[in-house]
């Protein structure tokens, strides 16, 4: 087995070894967590029987299952970086997600991200996901269309882990998301505890919050209402008009250092960082590496961040996204390396090069 494959799959031993610790107090989680943790068992061997053949398979994906949102946050890359509509395609059915679903259950894929757009539009996807056995389904969203409905949906399928956005306190989230977001989301927080629904939250770290929302207290607050994953996302400039909102090179070194030292802390939330985690990894983990994309119009892309795509996987089975020539060309060329460069994302930066390497490619109906 390769060093990146070995670091993904100590890095998994340690999430599951976490989530197991997190639930010994919820006998419905434990169960659940139990059952997952065995049948990885039999993903391991799938994977390790693809890396002896030369594949290498990611233990993420990214699936943004809409477009759609009922919000409009300052900076969205989704509205940046995607056209209105999807260009006038439609979106996947829940019939090809949940295809995709058991083709990435059959790969030995352990996660599935289900993002958007909003992914709480699409609750037959949502339904979908959580009847598949062997894979968790983080869901990131924005909690402000939680309702009976929903709540019971995530109660009943523990394989669907809400993951809420947040940016800190109240002002720092109204200002981004709108007035009153806050205290909507506050609300959804007491009642996923109050049902003993495990979830995280997702903060997108820029300038003006780094440091509140990496204060031991901040984090220990969290982990009072319940939650056992906060994700740091560093914020993403679309264009270069808002590059005043991402991190510099020093805080961006000042955000790994207070990460760092919450993860010593011990005894809270798991901490996951984007992408400051893929210095650990030897470099970006898109484009089959640690994970791929797949857009709500079913085109395999290298990250959400990173926009082409030369798979349709409407058409096409998702092991060809793997082996397309888009994502092999860039698992064999520098751009995934860990060499340095400007800004937190290296495919961003490099978009030109990579949108040049995917029209390179038969072209596809993204």
């Amino acid at each position: 087995m390769g060093a990146l494959a070995e670091y993904l799959e100590d890095s998994l031993r340690f999430v599951l070894g976490y989530a197991l610790r997190a639930a010994l107090k919820n006998p419905k989680e434990l169960l659940f967590i139990a059952r997952y943790a065995f049948l990885q068992r039999r993903a391991v061997k799938i994977r390790r029987a693809h890396e002896k053949r030369g594949e290498h398979i990611p233990l993420f994906l990214i699936a943004s299952i809409t477009a759609g949102c009922n919000l409009r946050c300052a900076g969205c890359y989704h509205h940046a970086l995607r056209p209105e509509g999807g260009g006038g395609m439609t979106e996947l059915d829940v019939g090809d997600w949940a295809r995709l679903f058991r083709e990435a259950r059959a790969l030995g894929i352990p996660f599935i991200l289900l993002a958007g757009g909003e992914p709480l539009l699409r609750p037959d996807v949502l339904r979908a996901a959580g009847c598949q056995r062997g894979i968790l389904f983080p869901v990131f969203t924005n909690g402000t269309l939680f309702d009976a409905e929903r709540l019971a949906l995530f109660d009943k399928h523990r394989a669907l882990l809400p993951v809420l956005s947040l940016e800190g306190g109240k002002t720092q989230t109204d200002t981004r998301r709108g007035g009153g977001i806050y205290d909507r989301v506050d609300a959804v927080r007491a009642e996923l505890c109050a049902r003993r629904i495990p979830f995280g939250i997702s903060i997108t770290v820029s300038p003006g919050n780094l440091k509140r929302v990496t204060e031991r207290s901040f984090i220990e607050e969290a982990r009072k209402t319940g939650c056992v994953l906060i994700v740091y996302v560093e914020y993403l400039a679309a264009d270069d008009a808002e590059d005043a909102a991402a991190l510099d090179d020093g805080e961006r070194e000042e955000l790994a250092a207070r990460i760092d030292a919450a993860r010593r802390g011990g005894g809270g939330p798991l901490i996951l960082s984007f992408p400051g985690d893929e210095k650990e990894s030897g470099g970006c983990l898109a484009a089959g590496r640690g994970f791929f994309h797949i857009n709500p119009w079913g085109g395999a892309e290298p990250c959400p961040f990173s926009p082409y795509s030369d798979t349709q996987l409407r058409r096409a089975p998702l092991g060809d996204a793997l082996n397309s020539p888009l994502f092999t060309a860039l698992r064999d060329g520098a751009l995934l390396s860990a060499a340095p460069h400007h800004g937190p994302c290296r495919l961003l930066e490099a978009r030109a090069e990579v949108a040049r390497l995917a029209a390179l490619q038969s072209p596809v109906e993204k």
